[in-house]
């Protein structure tokens, strides 16, 4: 379990998953995904996430408000499938339901995220990615100090011909990370 000034990232439990799958289902929220989740797909990733943080102690965690007890999104790492051009590595990634959008949340929780990958887990760097369109996630990892590579790719994953294919990849290293946080 982590904690910033207005944050719980912890572990999933049951209770998250309904609201997990309705942020799924909002078209606001995976406009930048080829699809939207069913019920079932996003009870299935959330039982993955829930089980890889068991396993590993690390991961994307559930987000809350404390003394709200409501999942509110995810926030953490993950390491992405050996598919990717730029594996291996460790990404950081986040997904908040819109109405807690535009208050700084993922910010501040990746920021968290940041500081546990580089000080309990010793990486030498982290990545992010998203399709080319997705400005409020780039916003995102450039406050918490990513720089675009510049090698934008086509994601493994997703049809050639769909719009959304191509990605741009952002990185922050250690030392760049240290040098913001001082």
């Amino acid at each position: 379990m982590l904690k910033t000034e207005r944050l719980l990232l912890r572990q999933w439990a049951e209770d998250d998953f309904l609201p997990f799958a309705e942020m799924c289902s909002d078209k606001d929220v995976m406009e930048f995904f080829p699809k939207l989740q069913t019920q079932s797909e996003s009870y299935e990733m959330a039982k993955k996430i829930q089980a890889l943080i068991e396993g590993r102690g690390w991961g994307l965690w559930a987000l809350e408000i404390p003394n709200q007890h409501r999942f509110i999104g995810f926030v953490g790492l993950h390491i992405p499938k050996d598919n990717m051009p730029f594996s291996p590595c460790v990404e950081i990634g986040w997904r908040l339901s819109k109405q807690y959008w535009g208050k700084g949340y993922a910010t501040e929780a990746a920021e968290k995220a940041l500081e546990y990958a580089f000080n309990k887990l010793n990486l030498s760097e982290v990545v992010s990615f998203t399709t080319v369109a997705n400005v409020r996630s780039m916003a995102v990892m450039q406050k918490i100090g990513m720089c675009n590579s510049g090698q934008n790719f086509m994601h493994p994953n997703i049809e050639a011909s769909h719009p959304q294919c191509e990605h741009v990849l952002y990185k922050i290293s250690k030392s760049e990370w240290h040098q913001n946080v001082l």
